[in-house]
């Protein structure tokens, strides 16, 4: 969170100096003056570090981003047929009183040292629930039915997808290796 905001910070200032170097190119060409390289050199710098901040946020996305801070605890645990599995949802609370929740699913492997990985992201929607399937397949409903565009519902095979509403773990180079498809809201 905090390197987006600077990410803008540093976009207004790039934008300002870009502009700053128009005008004083413009000057230099009319009134022959010598041209403003370290105006130039400011804005290419800016420029270069913009673009650093949206690749790295683009393709270096972990789910470990989210803010742990202001969440609470969803619907569960709730533990696959066999036991091996268990889904535990987190609501995240986001722009204050007049912003939303986010809702995420995390499954812990109890056979791998209850290792725990997120499968699931979106936002959350006025209902909420979690069904195992089977052993592999989790039923993860997320939708609003006074709203039809607002379903957010998937069925994960655990271990072999994700789902990430805006699609972020989808274009992540860090996170290809841990599953075979991603789902995203169209």
């Amino acid at each position: 969170m905090i390197l987006i905001l600077f990410g803008v910070l540093l976009s207004i200032i790039t934008f300002i100096l870009f502009l700053i170097l128009c005008v004083w190119m413009i000057i230099s060409f009319i009134k022959k003056k010598p041209f403003p390289k370290t105006m130039l050199i400011a804005t290419l710098s800016g420029i270069v570090l913009v673009s650093s901040i949206y690749i790295y946020e683009t393709y270096f996305f972990t789910f470990s981003e989210i803010d742990k801070e202001f969440t609470q605890k969803g619907p569960g645990p709730v533990t696959s047929p066999t036991e091996k599995l268990t889904a535990n949802a987190y609501y995240e609370l986001y722009g204050g009183a007049a912003g939303g929740v986010n809702v995420w699913v995390e499954i812990t492997y109890k056979n791998d040292n209850n290792k725990v990985r997120t499968v699931y992201y979106a936002d959350a929607k006025d209902h909420f629930s979690m069904e195992w399937l089977d052993e592999d397949t989790l039923n993860i409903l997320n939708d609003n039915p006074d709203f039809p565009n607002s379903d957010r519902s998937i069925t994960l095979v655990i271990g072999k997808e994700i789902y990430h509403e805006n699609g972020q773990a989808c274009k992540s180079l860090l996170m290809k290796d841990k599953y075979e498809t991603c789902f995203q809201n169209e």
